[in-house]
């Protein structure tokens, strides 16, 4: 990408008229523009040149839009070009599977001129910052080579790859808030005719201000009473012939509903227009929430960029009074959507948890790799549990899985700088080194392994006593 800000665009369209509106604007913006009209001309292309941004189509001869990305994060020579879809607004749910998929943004049609400059902006933008990284990586390396850069090429690397995970889940949340906000549309309808009184509409106002407070903090259970309860309000919804109970009564939980308060609201609004109040509460704390997902990882993302920036900086951090449970409760919302299929999650957390002072974002680095890594190793049927413990010394976390292990022979390497298990491509080999580091020499505290089949735990262990009088 070129100093100025303009890119080497691809358009891959096979809509004549589309490539050539699409090619004229984007060459009056300052960029370079070449066009394709199906998908395997596109690909051939991205082999062949260096491209800052595709524009791709969907519905194409010959290779579709879907093909074509598949194949593009099959490749690791490709799966770094940023992609925006060119859809039509009755393409939605094709736009959805697409940024699931991999692509960034979506480009409605017919294209307007104002939104196409912002989306293309806000991807080579993502693409300027991507290849810093990787500028970053590749430096790593060479800084490895002279032993006094050797630290700051460790971190620098790391803070790279620690990029990967909130900027994926802020792209996840993007995508389901998408489809929220279009399932929403006809559940305002649907409230808009139900003709509530001055009472009723005030009563929903109070409820909009509930949602979005607990979207920030969800009604904190053990599996068993969230199961309880869920079952109870799903019974509930049923008898009062609320559309998908299933899907509602989970959410209401999180709302901290009670069958009672249910109850309640029954009483103020008639049965005709009771599912339609609950749809809406439903669908408005599901936004909300999602809205705080990428809220937090936007907020992540934009720490990381920033220490990224003056990473030589990062061991001068301030030390900070911390709550070790808001600092694992973050990251799991961060990681959420990486908790597929039945994996749960269980959290068994000290009431008596004392305070400590710590480096707050280094910790949160080292609780983001920990817990991918479990929710990696225990897979989309397996478990993941959270347990902490204090005594007079030592604040104790422990991070583990229900998955297949680490081997025998591996465990003593688990720690060493560029050592991975993963396939190639899927890690850096840097997190768990770096987190030993964060916790042993930062905080000098404790970072242990323990691992057998079904069973791998990861114990953090970090002074109580404080960092202050060692600094």
């Amino acid at each position: 990408m070129e100093e100025n800000g303009a890119g080497h665009i691809l358009v891959a369209d096979d809509n004549r008229m589309n490539r050539m509106k699409l090619s004229h604007n984007l060459e009056q913006q300052g960029h370079t523009v070449e066009a394709v009209e199906n998908g395997a001309e596109a690909l051939e292309m991205l082999r062949d040149k260096a491209f800052d941004v595709l524009l791709l189509d969907i519905l194409m001869p010959v290779m579709d839009g879907y093909q074509v990305l598949e194949t593009m994060m099959e490749d690791a020579a490709l799966r770094y070009i940023p992609v925006i879809v060119i859809s039509s607004l009755d393409e939605i749910n094709s736009v959805v599977r697409c940024i699931e998929m991999g692509a960034e943004d979506y480009l409605p049609k017919p294209f307007n001129p104002v939104i196409l400059k912002a989306r293309l902006d806000a991807s080579l933008r993502r693409k300027k910052l991507r290849d810093l990284e990787q500028a970053f990586v590749q430096q790593e390396v060479t800084l490895r080579q002279n032993e006094k850069l050797a630290t700051l090429g460790k971190l620098s690397a790391g803070m790279a790859h620690e990029l990967n995970n909130p900027a994926a889940a802020t792209r996840r949340g993007a995508a389901q808030l998408l489809e929220r906000v279009t399932e929403a549309q006809s559940v305002y309808l649907a409230l808009g005719e139900i003709d509530l009184n001055e009472e009723q509409t005030g009563y929903l106002l109070e409820l909009d201000a509930k949602a979005r407070v607990s979207a920030k903090n969800p009604a904190d259970l053990d599996s068993l009473a969230r199961s309880d309860r869920e079952y109870e309000l799903e019974e509930w919804l049923d008898d009062h012939d609320v559309k998908d109970p299933w899907d509602v009564a989970p959410n209401l939980v999180d709302l901290d509903l009670s069958e009672e308060e249910l109850q309640g609201l029954a009483e103020r609004f008639s049965a005709q227009q009771l599912p339609s109040v609950v749809a809406w509460l439903d669908s408005t704390y599901a936004i909300y929430t999602l809205l705080e997902e990428i809220g937090e990882g936007a907020g992540r993302i934009s720490e990381l960029v920033k220490a990224l920036k003056s990473y030589s900086y990062l061991d001068q951090a301030p030390i900070q009074t911390i709550n070790v449970h808001e600092g694992l409760d973050s990251t799991l919302v961060i990681l959420r959507s990486k908790l597929k299929g039945t994996m749960t999650v269980e959290r068994q957390y000290d009431p008596d948890m004392p305070h400590i002072e710590a480096y707050g974002s280094e910790l949160n680095q080292v609780w983001t790799n920990l817990i991918d890594n479990a929710i990696d190793a225990a897979g989309e049927d397996g478990k993941l549990f959270i347990r902490t413990s204090h005594d007079d010394r030592w604040v104790t976390v422990e991070i583990g899985d229900n998955g297949e292990g680490i081997p025998e022979p591996v465990l003593p390497h688990i720690f060493d700088p560029f050592f991975t298990t993963k396939e190639p491509g899927k890690g850096t080999g840097m997190g768990l080194n770096i987190s030993h580091n964060i916790i042993v020499q930062q905080h000098k505290g404790r970072l242990e392994v323990e691992s057998e089949p079904g069973n791998t735990v990861f114990t953090v262990r970090l002074p109580r006593a404080g960092l202050g009088n060692d600094q």
